[in-house]
């Protein structure tokens, strides 16, 4: 199993000054501790699920900067959806990661559906996905994690990480905020 944070550090360092990063849930506060930019956006106050076709979209509009969305496997599942429309009309710069730890960690740990047999490498393949890759040790990530950042998109990470016990997240800055903030920053 992977350790979180120890995987979001690794991401945080090798990101370009560029790269567009959308959080959810679990990681979104962990993240923000890391590195906290205009072209950061913690999706945790709206829809739980959407943050990735939220994501999506900017990889769409703006195709000359990567976006990554670090989606949890609660947050996925919500939104299966997003897995067949990323195909539809793929956005060479779009990565999702699915943090994958069984669990919707921030309201208590609750075992989300499936925990343990969904297969999400499974269920990205089966919508066309072609670049998928399961992580689960800390070898296997350092030796793909420039791949987060040059694999052709729509290419999809699922990280199978330990569980952990994340406070409901709280963004210093409320949504509105943030999004103006983000806004700017993916005009500028």
């Amino acid at each position: 199993m992977l350790d979180k944070y120890a995987c979001l550090k690794k991401l945080a360092a090798r990101r370009g000054t560029r790269d567009a990063v959308v959080t959810t849930m679990s990681v979104s506060m962990p993240w923000a501790e890391i590195t906290d930019t205009p072209l950061d956006f913690a999706s945790v106050d709206s829809a739980m699920g959407h943050g990735a076709d939220f994501a999506y979209g900017i990889a769409l509009a703006q195709p000359e900067r990567r976006v990554l969305c670090l989606n949890g496997d609660g947050s996925t599942l919500m939104c299966l959806g997003t897995l067949v429309t990323i195909t539809g009309r793929p956005a060479p710069n779009f990565t999702l990661i699915i943090t994958e730890n069984g669990t919707y960690e921030v309201t208590g740990n609750q075992p989300v559906p499936g925990a343990g047999s969904v297969d999400f490498e499974g269920l990205a393949r089966a919508a066309s996905v072609q670049e998928v890759y399961t992580i689960e040790t800390e070898a296997d990530f350092d030796a793909k994690l420039d791949l987060h950042f040059t694999a052709p998109g729509p290419a999809v990470f699922i990280w199978r990480i330990e569980r952990a016990d994340e406070p409901v997240p709280k963004p210093s800055a409320a949504i509105r905020q943030r999004a103006h903030d983000l806004r700017d920053a993916l005009a500028g």
